[in-house]
């Protein structure tokens, strides 16, 4: 069980854990080198088979798909990728939250755990397929009778340079709801450079649900931002909104949909 207190110590240790399983793999192919009584060739190395990376963010609140999921205060987010040559990959995610604890006092629920795998295929230079499996998982204690926010979604994209497609499909209960199997999400994001390494980015979604209370819970979604790097630290802020209706997501007297600046500091390494 995940406690809000708990919370910063739990998502320490992953990043720890991240960091530190990120430095090891990444030093495995020096070791075997060095352990080796090949001869020394000018040939270049050939490519590692699998490659790992991590990530790690600050932001001033976590936007999901349009609606708040921290009450507007403060997010700390990381992640761990494993990739295989062959297109393969597999990675896990991890950012506080609140909504859960915000709309149902009586559950305990201040972490999202995503963990997922796929299969990425680049047709050509400018074409990339991506089909993977991805599980929200929200550990906590909650109430008898309660709906878990776990959910299942297949996910089928495809990425043209600047231009990326997304649909994801949900394989039972949807963040919450339930009898809402088959509920699914469209986007469609684009990144261009703008000027002076500034990227615009700009995104457009459409939550869609089934079940007997699709209509409230049915929205669409928008951003708009820039972001840019400096020596590999990602500063970017974004403008987001939906049309939600408050019926289906007014927490504490406010609507998660409601229009939000986010504000961020990430890096990859």
């Amino acid at each position: 069980m995940t406690s809000p207190k708990s919370f910063p110590l739990a998502l320490g240790r992953l990043l720890i854990l991240t960091a530190g399983a990120t430095a090891l793999l990444q030093a495995l192919p020096s070791l075997a080198a060095d352990s080796s009584d090949t001869p020394t060739s000018t040939a270049a190395a050939p490519a590692p088979a699998f490659t790992t990376s991590a990530n790690i963010g600050l932001y001033s609140q976590y936007v999901f798909r349009g609606l708040t999921q921290t009450n507007e205060k403060p997010a700390l987010q990381g992640g761990f990728d494993l990739s295989h040559e062959s297109g393969l990959y597999a990675g896990i995610w991890a950012s506080n939250i609140s909504w859960i604890s915000d709309a149902t006092p009586s559950a305990s629920a201040s972490l999202e755990a995503d963990i997922y795998g796929g299969f990425k295929y680049q047709f050509n230079d400018t074409l990339t397929g991506d089909v993977g499996f991805l599980h929200y998982a929200y550990p906590g204690s909650f109430p008898s009778g309660y709906t878990k926010a776990d959910t299942n979604e297949l996910y089928l994209g495809l990425d043209a340079k600047w231009i990326s497609l997304r649909y994801s499909y949900a394989l039972g209960n949807t963040f919450g709801s339930a009898d809402t199997r088959g509920s699914n999400y469209i986007d469609l994001s684009l990144t261009h450079e703008l000027f002076a390494g500034i990227n615009g980015v700009a995104h457009v979604g459409h939550q869609r649900y089934t079940g007997p209370n699709a209509s409230n819970l049915s929205y669409t979604d928008w951003k708009l931002g820039l972001n840019r790097d400096f020596s590999g630290y990602v500063l970017a802020a974004y403008y987001t909104g939906t049309n939600a209706k408050d019926a289906g997501y007014t927490v504490k007297g406010k609507n998660l949909g409601r229009n939000q600046l986010v504000l961020a500091v990430s890096r990859t390494f």
